[in-house]
C-alpha cells in the first residue's frame, strides 16, 4: 500500500484553489454560466486526487484561466 504524505504547501494549495473554486461556483450558479460552474467545481475537488504540489498549482493555474479564454 502507498503511503502519502501531504506538504504545508499542498494543503494550502488546496485551500486556495478549493477557494477560487467556491467563489467560481457560486458565479456561475447565480449567473447560470455553465463553464465557471464547472471550473469550480473541479477545482473544488481535484485537490483531493493531486498530491504533488507543481501539478497541483499547474492544474489549478489552468483551471483558474479556463473560465476567462472559454466563453459558452
Amino acid at each position: 500500500m502507498r503511503e502519502t504524505t501531504m506538504s504545508m504547501s499542498t494543503i494550502l494549495w488546496g485551500l486556495l484553489f478549493g477557494s477560487i473554486g467556491l467563489g467560481f461556483f457560486l458565479y456561475g450558479k447565480k449567473q447560470q454560466a455553465i463553464v465557471p460552474l464547472f471550473c469550480g467545481l473541479a477545482l473544488m475537488v481535484f485537490p483531493y486526487f493531486v498530491s504533488n504540489t507543481f501539478l497541483l498549482v499547474a492544474i489549478g493555474v489552468a483551471l483558474t484561466a479556463l473560465p476567462y479564454f472559454v466563453r459558452i
